[in-house]
């Protein structure tokens, strides 16, 4: 096995072959290329590495790291066309931005535990934005095109931490909130009233998001798990009907249901699933 190359010399190699991908006589898909075009990209790659992450698969994880890696660079890239930065710009803001929001690490700052560098990180952020004369708002930040799940846990985060949140340890006035929202949606729905049955089912999902979040559970994650289950219970379900030569306008709900049970006591045997 050869010698480990220096770490600089493979980033630099990285950006080189980004810049001759974008040059004349280059790629020409690469050179089609616009920050709007890699929009989608960067989100199937980020996606890409948590399932690899999900997986455990460390090739699969060192492979997924190199293509979002390949995101930034060619962001960079193109930016750096246009003379707007380039990738040590980057490099050197993120390093400011580090040893900036680590005065712990980097300066004379004394912290008790993580908590507390996460109350100090959020404190430090809003300064910032403060001195660039941005939103002072505590919710300044959240991504528009966060996932929506995910975008209400962290906009209820970031809410609970100014301490406007449900006492912690009570789940009660949780619980009445679902019912209430539950309560409005099913008004809505019998009235008819189309324009607030989107905006009732959005303030029960938001609750639920709530709940899952004074619970310890991630929204996004517990979702994705019960959308997996749910595939490869209904996987089982497509290999019955299949096996069985009748279409599936044939089978009745309830014998669609009985075969529903089926692949639960099947993968519960199997895998627990």
């Amino acid at each position: 096995m050869g010698s480990r190359r220096d770490i600089g010399e493979s980033f630099v190699e990285l950006v080189e072959i980004m810049a001759k991908l974008r040059a004349p006589g280059g790629c020409p898909w690469d050179r089609k290329q616009s920050l709007e075009s890699l929009k989608e990209y960067v989100l199937e790659e980020a996606y890409e590495l948590i399932d690899a992450i999900d997986s455990k698969d460390r090739g699969n994880i060192c492979e997924e790291c190199g293509d979002l890696l390949l995101q930034i660079v060619f962001v960079a890239q193109i930016a750096s066309e246009n003379h707007w930065f380039d990738i040590t710009d980057v490099i050197d803001a993120l390093c400011d931005k580090l040893r900036r929001r680590h005065p712990h690490v980097f300066g004379d700052l004394t912290v008790r535990d993580s908590e507390e560098v996460r109350r100090n990180w959020d404190m430090i952020k809003l300064q910032e934005r403060q001195s660039k004369n941005e939103v002072r708002s505590r919710l300044t930040g959240v991504p528009r095109s966060m996932p929506a799940l995910l975008k209400a846990f962290s906009i209820q985060e970031r809410a609970a931490k100014a301490g406007f949140d449900w006492q912690a340890g009570d789940l009660t006035p949780l619980w009445d909130k679902i019912r209430e929202e539950m309560d409005e949606l099913r008004r809505a729905i019998e009235v008819g009233l189309t324009d607030e049955i989107e905006e009732e089912m959005g303030d029960l999902l938001f609750a639920v998001v709530n709940l899952s979040r004074h619970i310890g559970v991630n929204p996004e994650e517990a979702l994705n798990k019960a959308n997996e289950k749910f595939s490869r219970r209904f996987r089982i379900i497509e290999e019955n009907v299949e096996k069985s030569g009748r279409g599936w306008s044939e089978y009745t709900l309830d014998e669609l249901e009985e075969l529903w049970q089926e692949a639960k006591e099947r993968l519960r045997g199997s895998q627990g699933g």
